[in-house]
C-alpha cells in the first residue's frame, strides 16, 4: 500500500498539473470508487462539475484537492483521496485510450489533460467532503472524515514532545505505534521497517520503555528515510503504484531492511530476519536490533 512517500509524490504530480483548473464534468465508471461519498455517483459528479480545483494537500497517506467555492470564496470542500492497495490518480491527454481498471474520470473546461482514478482492486477511494478546522494547525482545514488522523512526521504541525508521551502511555511495541495513524500519520510497513533499523530499535521494543533520545532517533530516522524515498519517486514493488504521469519510483534499490530476508545486513552483515507480524512481515537485523527482553507483539 502506498506510504507517505508515494502519496505525496502524486500530490506534487497533481499540484502541477491540475491546480487552478475548472472541473467540466465528471464520469463515474465504477459505484465502489466512491462508495464513501454517501449521496452516490451522480451526486459525486455532480458537486464537481464546474468546480475549479486548488492546490492539493496531504496528510499522512490521505491526500485532498480543494474546491473552489461556487461564489468564489474560500474552499468548503475538497475531494479526498485514498489509493488503497492499488489506487492511481494519472493526468495525460483527454482522447488516449481508456485504461483497463478506469474507475472515475474527470474532464476540464480548457480541454487539456484529464485527470483519472484507475484501481485494479478498487481497495481505494474518492469522496467529497467538507473541510472543518485542523486539530494540529489553527491555520489549516482537513476533510472531515480524516479529522482523526494524526499530523505525520513532515508536518510542521507534528508535536514530537506529544509523541514520545503518547509511545509511553501505550504500553504496545514500537512498530505497532509507529503504524497507529491517531498516533502518527503515513508511517506504513515499509518505512517502519526501515526507520527502526536505521534506529538500531527492535520492532517489538516496548514502547514504555522507550527513552526520549530513542523516540527522537525514531522520528528522525523516519523522516530520514521517507526523505530519501521522495526524491527517487517513492518505493514500487510492481506495477501498481506509479506517479501521476505512469512512472514508478526507484527507493525499493536503497532499502535497507524491508524484503531483504537472508540477505546481509549492510551494516554489520549479518543475514536479515523475517517475522511474522500482524499478518504481514516485520524484517530488521538480529545483530543491530536485538530483540528485548520484554517484547510487545
Amino acid at each position: 500500500m502506498p506510504e507517505l512517500p508515494e502519496v505525496e509524490v502524486v500530490r506534487r504530480g497533481l499540484e502541477s498539473w491540475t491546480s487552478g483548473r475548472t472541473v467540466a464534468s465528471a464520469e463515474v465508471l465504477h459505484p465502489r470508487s466512491v462508495r464513501r461519498h454517501e449521496a452516490g455517483p451522480a451526486d459525486f459528479a455532480g458537486r464537481l462539475a464546474g468546480r475549479t480545483v486548488l492546490a492539493p494537500r496531504r496528510r499522512g497517506k490521505y491526500l485532498w484537492i480543494p474546491l473552489q467555492a461556487e461564489e468564489g470564496g474560500a474552499p468548503g470542500e475538497a475531494v479526498l483521496a485514498h489509493l488503497g492497495m492499488s489506487g492511481q490518480l494519472l493526468v495525460g491527454e483527454p482522447d488516449r485510450e481508456r485504461e483497463k481498471h478506469l474507475r472515475v474520470r474527470v474532464e476540464f473546461e480548457d480541454k487539456g489533460l484529464d485527470l483519472r482514478f484507475v484501481d485494479q482492486r478498487t481497495f481505494g477511494h474518492l469522496m467529497v467532503a467538507d473541510l472543518v478546522p485542523d486539530a494540529f494547525d489553527a491555520r489549516a482545514l482537513v476533510p472531515a472524515p480524516i479529522a482523526h488522523i494524526a499530523a505525520d512526521p513532515l508536518e510542521d504541525a507534528f508535536d514530537a514532545e506529544a509523541f514520545y508521551r503518547a509511545l509511553r502511555r501505550r504500553k504496545t511495541g514500537i512498530k505497532r505505534a509507529l503504524l497507529d495513524q491517531s498516533l502518527i500519520s503515513g508511517v506504513g510497513n515499509i518505512y517502519a521497517d526501515e526507520a527502526l533499523w536505521r534506529a538500531r530499535l527492535h520492532w517489538a521494543r516496548p514502547t514504555e520503555t522507550m527513552t526520549r533520545a530513542e523516540a527522537e532517533r525514531v522520528l528522525e530516522a523516519a523522516r530520514e528515510v521517507m526523505g530519501a524515498a521522495l526524491a527517487v519517486g517513492g518505493t514500487s514493488f510492481d506495477s501498481l503504484y506509479v506517479n501521476v504521469n505512469g512512472e514508478s519510483g526507484y527507493f525499493e534499490r536503497s532499502l535497507d531492511a524491508y524484503g531483504r530476508r537472508d540477505e546481509p545486513c549492510r551494516r554489520c552483515g549479518s543475514p536479515i530476519r523475517r517475522d511474522e507480524f500482524m499478518n504481514r512481515s516485520s524484517y530488521s537485523c538480529p545483530v543491530c536490533q536485538p530483540r528485548p527482553r520484554r517484547a510487545r507483539y
